[in-house]
């Protein structure tokens, strides 16, 4: 006979009669035995059931008898102007729930009807429902005006929730924002700070020193001095100001070079002034933007700003190690200016016998500067001036009998020795037209080679000249100055011909559709490439167009190709190129169909950065989480492992040249094994730094490929090594311990998906070339571990291929496997191109047809270590067609989190791990290590790929998983299984207010115990009692730690 009742409390007694023991042995058998559907429901519950075994929870207790009401301050009411009252919508939510529970109370103490009680406890339920998750069953419970009410979820969730809005982000005082202008007098490390806003915030410091300084003799006197602005106040803030920096942030802060340190200097007006070279790093310009300026407090905060924030010691990129203080725009224009070649139209004396040009001579720079003073003298004239201190050239010829020292006679510009001038003496002298390019390698080789200090002078002096002569240029750009190719028409002309005839074999069908759409898109793409070269020959050197573009300060040649060639061929709304190109110039003016279709392309355009800025930044989201915890631990894990990597390629003489990737791939790392030359001879040891130098060194020793660290085989148990990472390429030195290379990592690869594109690449009309997904999709794809767009077909087992092309619809290749088992046949469409041959012999995972490969199928087919390579080389490829540098080893510790973690297989051995269970890779391998010591079995387990989202939610840290997604769920299941939270990675320590375990919140920057030297006790008037350095009682200073002091100390406590 059976008891039927409905409720919470008939669930809540059948959980309380439940045989936990009995219902795992059940499952554990199932898994053992089963397969598919059933078997995965029983994993699953497995999970909850030991969730419960293993806790001291107990399954009735997940039945609510009692429900928790959060303090009133918590749920606030306020009282409006017009006497009417404003609540918290969860004081809404509790009171309907006791309303029912009391109207419950009321229906059973009357002995209601069933029908009646039933009804009240459901109603009641949905209100606790309500109260929980308000929207999670039925509809959500809603207020005035259709407003569903917060619950107590809601205020956890999602980007307003408690997590992110208020313990992973805080308002801070001592700040202010105001508009930037330039500030070109400044230096590297300065920022011009507005009077009145400095004031308000030194305002504390103001006042300490005013009554230091016996101006005032409180701090009510203080304060109204301050307030009144006395003249003795704008000493003292000058005093208070020196040497503090302040810290400027413009928003969106895309990576750490977003914020940074300078030392203010007061300024008239309301706006911040700012340095132009620092404007790369902040991405800011002076067309309104606004910055925020911080003050770091304490004196621990103003040495981090001033060691690490400083902008003086932010020169190099954090994500490829290039300089970020580039001078740009009218800084390149006047050195560019300054260095040119001398102009052809100026008349220069010469031999009347051989034609010779004569050269005035100089005894020096400053007898060089009279006459250009003068006017005898042409900045770009060439001249024989003679050089007391200073490197010669690379191609110089030593004349004879001269020696190191000597002073050098060179035939060279005022101009060009002015800029060598800027430049540190021990810098070779540079005799070329100084444009961004030449620029850049300079800059370069400052970073690379040259103490801090000298290079923030060299920018600097750059940076002046640059403005300076950029003035004197009086660059300007007329109307005229746009020059369309005289040929321009007979161009057009032959190519109109051209399309005519295709457009006459298309009507009389001797070719297709396809066939006349990608003719004609062929003999237009033709036609303005061949229009855009005969504009750039037509430019005359000193055209100031030309002059733009050719120095890099502004522009490139495919704009000027439409003012002044033809705009070319546009798409339409469907990314599809139309086949009649704009063949008109902006210059002459479009007609109305040319401009009308023009502006399909234009439209997109701004619909995709807006789409773009949002993506861009979610996925950088997603990378900081996956990757937070990763932080440098320790010098070396001492693993052999290492990656292989190209720096050279042979040419046909057999001489190594340097490959264009190096920049970004064996750059910055250390070398795993000695690199020897052909004879077997080491030309640098395993452990060496690979720098540029090192690198030119090992191509003139003929050596093309090296083996590397990578972060991808580190063996640390948490985080990386320094020795896997390398160089910080942020700092050109070794990466200090405590570097939060995770976060740089994120930052590095997301600071530039704003610049990706957005497209989905539309093939005119090709149909073996399928849609191919580019741009920040594709990287979203990669990292998310999808199964790719137009998926390539994969060998699953080596063979000899045979094709079997009967089938009319689909083609079959049938491979008979090597080791003997079935013959493997793939099905694949006969629009998809086959990379494979008939009678060819193909390796496990070869690709059979074009497209890409799907990165799971990889790790199953092939191994762990190559899908990690072919992920970081796939990405690194859509960076990379966007003209973007990013150091592949950011992209390989965000790879390194994606294979972290191992299933456990269905064996799990004598170990404690379930089947399915997923594990960190490390404490796999320690727990299998542990259960064979003691003479167990150790578990089975399979890599597993996981993509950003997933392995983030997958982080021992409840706390940092809360704080990304899924806040409800991740935190009921933590409850279940009692989780403790190790506090390892970054998020989880901020939400709870401490130090991050990172750069100096590492303890062992923090532990420090000090031993003076000999010296210094010789030196001190100490006794030497004083400096007994006694054993550190580790158990005692842990206890007072654990003491609880009670109540703060009072005075009288010490009377």
């Amino acid at each position: 006979y059976f008891k039927g009742a409905m409720g919470a409390a008939a669930i809540q007694k059948r959980l309380q009669s439940f045989d936990l023991e009995a219902e795992a042995e059940a499952l554990r058998e199932i898994i053992a035995t089963g397969t598919g559907q059933r078997k995965t429901r029983a994993l699953k519950r497995l999970k909850v059931v030991n969730a419960f075994l293993t806790t001291d929870n107990v399954p009735e207790a997940m039945v609510l008898d009692a429900i928790p009401v959060i303090p009133p301050d918590l749920r606030p009411m306020v009282q409006l102007d017009g006497g009417r009252f404003a609540t918290s919508d969860l004081n809404d939510l509790y009171r309907r729930v006791i309303n029912r529970n009391n109207r419950l109370k009321r229906l059973l103490e009357l002995n209601a009807p069933e029908i009646i009680v039933n009804n009240e406890k459901r109603m009641l339920q949905e209100s606790v429902d309500a109260l929980f998750d308000n929207g999670r069953r039925g509809r959500p419970v809603s207020g005035p005006g259709n407003r569903p009410l917060k619950s107590l979820s809601d205020m956890l969730k999602g980007k307003q929730g408690r997590f992110r809005q208020n313990l992973l982000g805080k308002r801070v005082d001592y700040s202010g924002r105001s508009v930037i202008v330039v500030g070109p007098q400044l230096k590297l490390h300065q920022c011009g700070l507005p009077k009145q806003m400095a004031l308000e915030l030194f305002k504390p410091f103001v006042m300490k020193r005013l009554i230091e300084k016996k101006y005032a003799q409180n701090i009510k006197a203080a304060q109204r001095k301050v307030d009144r602005s006395r003249p003795e106040v704008w000493d003292v803030l000058d005093e208070v100001i020196r040497e503090h920096p302040v810290l400027l942030n413009r928003a969106p802060t895309l990576h750490r070079l977003g914020i940074q340190a300078f030392e203010p200097q007061l300024i008239e007006g309301k706006a911040i002034q700012l340095h132009p070279l620092v404007c790369g790093a902040f991405n800011a310009d002076f067309d309104g933007d606004q910055m925020a300026v911080h003050l770091p407090l304490g004196a621990e905060a103003q040495a981090e700003a001033r060691v690490l924030m400083l902008s003086s010691n932010n020169i190099l990129k954090p994500s490829d190690g290039r300089p970020v203080t580039m001078p740009s725009h009218d800084m390149i224009i006047g050195l560019y200016h300054l260095t040119l070649n001398p102009d052809s139209s100026i008349p220069v004396p010469r031999n009347e016998e051989t034609g010779e040009p004569i050269l005035p001579h100089f005894s020096s720079v400053a007898e060089a500067i009279m006459a250009f003073d003068r006017g005898d003298l042409h900045l770009n004239a060439r001249a024989i001036i003679r050089f007391t201190d200073i490197v010669p050239p690379k191609n110089w010829v030593a004349p004879e009998g001269w020696s190191e020292g000597d002073p050098i006679e060179l035939e060279t510009s005022l101009g060009r020795a002015l800029f060598n001038d800027l430049l540190p003496v021990e810098y070779p002298y540079v005799e070329a037209v100084v444009n961004k390019k030449v620029l850049g390698k300079v800059v370069n080789d400052l970073a690379e080679l040259y103490p801090k200090v000298l290079v923030a002078e060299s920018l600097d002096a750059l940076k002046a000249a640059g403005f300076y002569w950029s003035t004197w240029s009086g660059l300007t750009i007329a109307f005229d100055d746009i020059m369309t190719p005289p040929n321009k028409g007979e161009i057009l002309a032959q190519h109109e011909a051209a399309a005519a005839r295709i457009q006459r074999d298309y009507e009389i069908g001797k070719i297709t559709e396809d066939e006349r759409y990608n003719a004609l898109v062929e003999i237009w793409t033709t036609a303005t490439r061949e229009v855009a070269d005969a504009m750039e020959e037509a430019f005359p050197e000193r055209n100031n167009l030309f002059q733009m573009v050719d120095s890099g300060a502004r522009g490139n040649w495919d704009q000027v190709r439409q003012l002044a060639g033809m705009r070319g061929l546009v798409s339409d709304p469907k990314q599809k190129l139309i086949e009649r190109p704009i063949k008109a110039n902006y210059r002459e003016g479009l007609t109305v169909l040319e401009y009308f279709i023009a502006t399909h392309g234009a439209r997109k355009g701004l619909a995709d950065t807006a789409l773009r800025t949002a993506d861009s930044g979610y996925l950088t989201r997603r990378l900081v989480d996956v990757s937070q915890d990763v932080v440098v631990h320790e010098e070396d894990c001492g693993t052999r492992r290492g990656i292989n990597m190209d720096i050279a390629e042979l040419d046909e003489e057999g001489k190594a040249h340097r490959l264009d990737t190096v920049e970004t791939t064996a750059y910055a790392r250390t070398l795993a094994a000695d690199a020897k030359d052909a004879e077997g001879n080491v030309v640098a040891e395993a452990g060496s730094d690979v720098g540029d130098v090192l690198i030119d060194k090992l191509v003139d020793a003929g050596i093309t490929t090296i083996k590397v660290r990578s972060v991808l085989y580190c063996e640390s148990a948490t985080g990386t090594c320094a020795a896997c990472y390398g160089r910080s390429l942020a700092s050109g030195k070794r990466v200090d311990i405590g570097e939060a290379v995770g976060i740089i990592a994120a930052q590095s690869i997301g600071e530039p998906g704003t610049q990706l594109t957005m497209r989905t690449f539309h093939t005119g009309g090709v149909a073996s070339a399928a849609d191919i997904t580019q741009g920040l999709p594709r990287v979203q794809e990669l990292f998310e571990a999808r199964t790719p767009k137009g998926e390539a077909t994969m060998a699953e087992a080596a063979g000899k291929v045979h094709i079997d092309d009967t089938d009319p619809t689909n083609r079959k290749i049938v491979i008979t496997r090597d080791d003997g088992e079935a013959d493997l046949v793939v099905e694949v469409s006969r629009r998809q191109e086959l990379l494979v041959e008939e009678g060819e012999h193909i390796a496990v995972g070869t690709k059979l047809t074009t497209g890409r490969l799907d990165p799971k199928k990889m790790l199953r087919i092939r191994n762990k270590s190559e899908t990690q390579r072919q992920l970081v080389d796939e990405v690194q490829e859509v960076y990379r067609s966007q003209g973007v540098d990013i150091h592949s080893k950011h992209i390989e510790v965000i790879v390194r989190q994606m294979l972290r973690r191992v299933t456990v297989l269905d064996d799990p051995g004598d170990t404690e791990l379930l089947p399915g269970q997923l594990v960190d890779e490390v404490d796999f391998k320690r727990i299998n290590r542990a259960t064979v010591a003691q003479g167990g079995r150790p578990a089975a387990g399979r890599p597993e790929l996981m993509g950003i989202t997933k392995a983030s939610l997958a982080t021992d840290s409840w706390l940092a998983a809360a704080s990304f997604q899924e806040t409800t769920k991740i935190l009921t299941e933590a409850a279940i299984s009692a989780k403790s939270d190790p506090l390892i990675g970054l998020k989880e320590n901020v939400i709870l207010g401490k130090l991050i375990p990172a750069g100096t919140g590492l303890a062992r920057y923090n532990k420090i115990h000090v031993e003076p030297t000999p010296e210094a006790m010789a030196n001190a008037d100490y006794v030497e009692a004083d400096f007994q350095v006694g054993e550190v009682d580790e158990a005692f200073l842990a206890s007072l730690d654990s003491i609880d002091f009670g109540a703060p100390f009072s005075d009288s406590d010490f009377r």
